[in-house]
């Protein structure tokens, strides 16, 4: 059991069911969480309102973790801008305006690196945050997830909440999404490999030049990330959550072939886009705020994440 007593709290979860979330919440169960509420979009679309406040009184919670969002890939996000960041936008700005309202002791509100400019120089720093427009292709997405920082800022400065933002790097691992409609770059490769290995097909067809470099952390690393923030952190400065590991996408769908024992040829559609340019983040600030530094290495993060579909997602061949 931690110093702080998570048997004592009511914690809220959204997104709890998801991929994140369910890690999360064996993270949080594991540290002596036994008041946990979880609510499921069928109940509640947190979209509206009426719903949130519903939530509130049910789970009287003393500390929300907004961990719902309505993600994907490159391919997603180019095709459904106004739906990423209308969906977004409303379930993070009512959630956060509402639990200030129900008086909750806490509210953690996870953004994404797609809020960091196009061009950001390398690491990521949170204070270059503000320095530019983000990349295109998730833009709205990005957007709509900053703007809980800007609230979370606003409402500490106004009202003295405790509101905290941190910024998550991609994430992957068992459990992730391999919907290739929504997937992002790791469970996607794993998918193609897979089937195309299944099917004995001996080629497999990348999107973009293979150039783009891409942070990776494990999801477990992640939830306990976000538990350590959640029991040590209160202040509304953003943190970066990473793992300071860099690849590219070349050598990306090179690995995950290997992992998956693809040996056919990889193809690289240049007529579609590569996304941001770069991706790593500066992790200092959470090591020195809350003690928080990432422990699964990504060729056993892989390892662990290919071996999970193999059970659990490969198709018959």
């Amino acid at each position: 059991m931690s110093e702080f007593d998570w048997s004592s709290k009511r914690v809220v979860v959204t997104g709890g069911a998801g991929f994140l979330g369910q890690h999360l919440a064996a993270n949080l169960r594991a540290a002596g969480c036994t008041q946990l509420f979880v609510p499921r979009r069928a109940d509640y679309d947190l979209r509206l309102m009426a719903n949130i406040d519903r939530l509130y009184r049910e789970a009287r919670p003393h500390l929300v973790i907004h961990a719902a969002g309505i993600v994907g890939g490159i391919g997603a996000n180019r095709d459904h801008p106004a739906e990423f960041f209308y969906d977004n936008l409303m379930m993070g700005v009512q959630l956060l305006h509402a639990a200030w309202q129900a008086k909750v002791e806490k509210f953690v509100a996870l953004g994404t690196v797609c809020a960091y400019p196009k061009l950001t120089p390398v690491p990521f720093h949170e204070d270059d945050l503000w320095n530019g427009y983000p990349e295109e292709t998730n833009a709205p997405y990005g957007l709509a997830k900053k703007m809980l920082l800007v609230q979370a800022q606003a409402y500490a400065q106004q009202y003295g909440f405790n509101a905290i933002f941190l910024l998550p790097v991609n994430l992957y691992g068992p459990g992730d999404n391999f919907d290739p409609r929504r997937s992002h770059v790791i469970p996607a490769l794993i998918k193609k490999c897979m089937e195309a290995r299944a099917r004995g097909e001996r080629e497999i067809v990348v999107w973009g030049d293979g150039s783009p470099t891409r942070e990776f952390l494990y999801v477990e690393d992640a939830a306990e990330g976000i538990r350590l923030a959640a029991e040590r952190y209160n202040r509304s400065d953003p943190v970066n959550l990473g793992s300071a590991f860099e690849i590219s996408i070349r050598e990306l769908a090179r690995v995950i072939a290997e992992a998956t024992g693809f040996t056919g040829q990889i193809v690289w559609d240049t007529t579609q886009p590569n996304g941001q340019p770069r991706r790593k983040l500066d992790t200092t600030r959470a090591e020195r705020e809350f003690g928080f530094k990432s422990k699964v290495n990504f060729p056993e993060g892989l390892r662990r994440t290919v071996e999970w579909y193999r059970r659990f997602g490969e198709p018959p061949g």
